[in-house]
């Protein structure tokens, strides 16, 4: 029988400790909005959009992993871009039409895509240096 440590892989650990720590931040984030404790306007208004799509892309990620039995199984690019446009739209165009609490903010919509393309790259590091190496091709 393995021992569950001779299957760990440093990388993934590591994926694991920024994900739990991302959702401590998100976390303290809701919580301290909800005791209306004051937070610097940055925090406050950005960073759990920021947070928002890598958590959610990680959560799905996991859970398919886990229905699948597949660790190697990685969400497409457009499933991504996907989730991140629908995220968009519907917490900064529909939301806010029909409800006053939400408004509309194209910075919100700017940091759903980075979350999402860093999530992207975060796991597909393969990505990063095809785009290097592409570059180094054209020069």
């Amino acid at each position: 029988m393995k021992s569950l440590k001779q299957n760990r892989n440093p990388f993934l650990s590591l994926k694991r400790l920024i994900y739990f720590v991302m959702s401590v931040i998100a976390l303290s984030i809701y919580v301290m909005q909800k005791q209306n404790i004051a937070l610097p306007p940055l925090i406050n208004n950005y960073v759990n959009d920021l947070l928002c799509l890598p958590l959610v892309l990680g959560a799905i990620t996991f859970m398919i992993r886990c229905l699948k039995k597949d660790n190697s199984f990685m969400l497409p690019m457009r499933i991504i871009l996907c989730m991140a446009t629908f995220y968009s739209f519907y917490f900064e165009y529909y939301l806010p039409e029909l409800n006053p609490r939400y408004t509309a903010d194209w910075i919100d919509v700017l940091l759903y895509f980075t979350g999402a393309l860093a999530f992207y790259f975060v796991e597909n590091p393969n990505e990063i240096s095809k785009l290097f190496k592409r570059k180094t091709h054209l020069l």
